[in-house]
């Protein structure tokens, strides 16, 4: 199901000098965030859960996640190229999860990497609060990775859609509507991050159970729909 070439090719798409920009950018600014908030309030268990929990997971990761899985394949169905892919003789469910490997491991290392440094430099992962956010946002990694890239395959505004879910949906509504928490890609992360920490510093509105299930789901369904929609490009001169 990994193909070497396309997850080479994806990689250097997604690296190129102007992304590579963008994802440097996102997790320099919360170290830049987490430093100086250590240095003017000091080590504080607290705080550094509301810093990981409010820019790391809320922002940081989903932005690398749109950037990462709609840059996986969106430009090339844009352009036309992918019909270079299309015409090779590889089957369209390997491009699809040789993107999305590429996609989860690029999210993974411009935010989850990030996160624990963050924490450490915060508190010192301080009652596991560093721990808990990485595995927050590793966990969040593949699911945005995966529904992004979703909408990278379906539609030529991905990147709008998916900062409209990132920002609008899970920031602004998670935070005023109750029952779009539950709907929430932030909150299944944390849920698992609540599990690890254990001590009320991090809450989800999402039970452990339900939030993996999620995931786990959100992940496959979107994969699959990602393959399916793939399949359904034809080249010309096909039959």
């Amino acid at each position: 199901m990994y193909n070497p070439t396309v997850a080479r090719l994806t990689y250097r798409a997604l690296l190129g000098r102007r992304r590579a920009m963008i994802l440097f950018l996102l997790p320099g600014m919360l170290l830049l965030i987490s430093a100086a908030v250590r240095a003017f309030n000091g080590m504080d268990d607290q705080v550094a859960a509301d810093v990981l929990g409010g820019f790391a997971l809320a922002t940081m990761v989903p932005l690398i996640g749109v950037i990462a899985g709609t840059g996986a394949i969106g430009p090339e169905i844009d352009d036309g190229s992918i019909v270079y892919l299309l015409s090779k003789p590889v089957k369209r469910s390997s491009i699809i999860f040789t993107k999305l490997i590429v996609a989860i491991a690029v999210t993974m290392v411009f935010s989850a990497v990030p996160t624990l440094i963050a924490g450490f430099i915060l508190n010192g992962n301080g009652q596991q609060v560093a721990v808990a956010y990485t595995v927050a946002a590793l966990v969040a990694s593949i699911a945005y990775s995966a529904l992004f890239l979703l909408l990278g395959t379906i539609s030529r505004h991905a990147v709008v859609i998916g900062l409209v879910y990132a920002l609008v949906w899970e920031t602004l509504f998670g935070s005023l509507i109750a029952g779009a928490r539950t709907l929430s890609v932030q909150q299944w992360a944390l849920a698992l991050a609540q599990k690890v920490t254990g001590d009320g510093l991090v809450t989800s509105d999402v039970a452990l159970p339900t939030a993996v299930a999620l995931l786990v789901g959100v992940a496959i369904v979107a994969t699959w729909f990602a393959a399916h929609k793939l399949s359904r490009l034809t080249l010309a001169g096909e039959e």
